[in-house]
């Protein structure tokens, strides 16, 4: 702990601080939603400091509450948590060793490994991990524990509006990556799958049907790719068009190259001319005044 107030300075520590804070006001949701939804008041907090990702942990709750079955919830739970496999690819050397490496996995999640990113050297990264983390730790079961309180002291906690919390961070969060249209495409196409298949099946498996969409982005990439190799190659012959339409008057021009040779031979052929008279004034005036002169002799 020492060497993490040593490493970091009041940035890092004060973006840390209100990463925490708001994650410490989420975790209050997500308490009061667990027990409005039949959970005991322990079980948020115990999964808070266990499992320690919060939107799995949503959608769980959110799963069993409507009715659904545990293996739908678990399942949704290991989909939403597989992004960290290439989380653990890109922090691999903060995490540390032995019994540290097993709790600094443990840590990992979007913050603490979007932090770690973000620093200079190892030591800033293992810093801001290490920090991160252990705050998140502290403040997401904290605020579980405080929602769960308020759970079990205000009837209906829907009046509180607690329960929107979360969804709006995620569309918040979903937002800025919906601008690309591939990505808009699949999501709004998943979203039909989902609406689609809700009155039929059980509560959780029209989400976990909406991830069948996803193959759609590859094609969805692809064409809008296409379409924009299209649009430059379209682009490619008018520009090739623009200078040979230059060139069309410059081909012109170009044909008049010829006669700026030729008016560049000109200064050569106006010697040749020039010689020539001279050639010609030379026998006229020289032979014939020799030979007047001869027969006047």
């Amino acid at each position: 702990m020492r060497s993490i107030w040593r490493t970091l300075d009041r940035g890092p520590l004060r973006d840390i601080a209100l990463v925490c804070l708001a994650v410490g006001v989420i975790g209050v949701s997500y308490g009061a939603v667990s027990v409005t939804g039949g959970f005991p008041w322990w079980f948020p907090v115990l999964m808070g400091a266990l499992v320690l990702a919060a939107g799995s942990e949503f959608l769980f709750v959110g799963i069993i509450a409507a009715g659904g079955s545990p293996i739908a919830a678990l399942l949704a739970g290991l989909l939403v948590n597989a992004r960290h496999l290439p989380f653990g690819l890109a922090v691999p050397d903060v995490l540390g060793r032995g019994w540290q490496r097993l709790l600094g996995t443990h840590l990992m999640n979007d913050e603490t490994v979007l932090f770690a990113i973000a620093q200079d050297g190892l030591p800033r990264k293992r810093a801001v991990y290490w920090a991160c983390g252990l705050g998140i730790l502290g403040a997401w079961p904290a605020g579980a524990a405080l929602g769960a309180l308020l759970g079990s002291v205000v009837e209906d906690t829907g009046t509180l509006g607690l329960d929107a919390m979360f969804p709006a961070v995620i569309v918040a969060l979903i937002l800025p990556a919906l601008k690309e249209r591939a990505l808009r495409r699949t999501a709004l196409t998943g979203c039909a799958l989902a609406l689609a298949t809700v009155a039929f099946l059980p509560a959780g498996l029209p989400v976990l049907l909406a991830l069948a969409a996803l193959p759609l982005y590859v094609l969805f990439s692809a064409r809008q790719e296409g379409a924009a190799a299209a649009e430059g190659g379209a682009d490619g012959p008018a520009s090739a068009d623009g200078p040979a339409g230059a060139d069309g008057p410059a081909g012109a021009d170009g044909a008049d190259e010829p006669s700026g040779l030729s008016g560049a031979a000109e200064p050569s052929e106006q010697p040749e001319r020039s010689d020539r008279p001279e050639q010609s004034d030379r026998p006229e005036r020289s032979e014939p005044s020799e030979s007047s002169e001869g027969a006047v002799r």
